[in-house]
């Protein structure tokens, strides 16, 4: 049987769900508290403030970030295909983790968009990496990023279109083979990537 939740991870459950539901200004401490089941006074001991609590999901997102890295990394179709396969919104434990760090980068959350800047910088470096043009990889990174906002911001596409959710990722896995054959024809004939500046602050 899995591990009971700790309090700890209670609250931290608690308050990524009250950001992703109510936002930054719904998530107080008394609403946390609440969300989770536990006295005002058990939240203040494993948080004293709710910077504490922001700094603990970000850690959380982070060592989350970490481990999709090292899968992209590792998965046999590349970095490219990982990274638009897996853009699939899932309501995994990753997802709900960032999308409440979304919610606190939309605050004005310095840290919270910092983080995101990082792992989103991690993931196009992969990619060009792996196609080695920039414009490309900004172009397939763009493929995901419409495919997961998609699906957490309006949740009707690609279905409102007769299209089935996995068929349409099939579709999009073609494009990105096309765009990595694109991107070794341009090296075949010099063509160097264009100039690349950084991707968007999210995923």
């Amino acid at each position: 049987m899995p591990a009971k939740p700790s309090a700890r991870d209670k609250i931290l459950t608690a308050f990524e769900a009250l950001l992703i539901d109510e936002g930054e200004r719904g998530a107080t401490m008394d609403a946390v508290a609440a969300q989770a089941g536990v006295s005002k006074g058990g939240l203040l001991y494993h948080f004293r403030n709710k910077e504490a609590m922001e700094l603990a999901l970000l850690q959380k997102l982070r060592t989350q970030a970490d481990a999709d890295i090292e899968a992209m990394v590792a998965d046999p179709d590349g970095p490219s295909m990982y990274f638009v396969r897996e853009s699939v919104y899932a309501g995994s434990g990753f997802d709900h983790t960032l999308i409440a760090a979304m919610r606190l980068a939309q605050s004005s959350e310095i840290d919270a968009r910092a983080e995101l800047q990082r792992i989103h910088q991690q993931w196009f470096e992969l990619i060009v990496g792996e196609v080695g043009d920039r414009s490309i990889a900004r172009a397939i990174m763009l493929l995901g990023d419409g495919l997961y906002y998609n699906a957490i911001l309006a949740g009707i596409w690609p279905e409102d279109a007769g299209m089935g959710k996995q068929e349409s990722v099939e579709g999009l896995l073609e494009v990105v083979q096309m765009l990595k054959g694109q991107a070794t024809s341009n090296a075949g004939s010099g063509r160097p990537g264009a100039p690349g500046g950084q991707p968007p602050a999210d995923r």
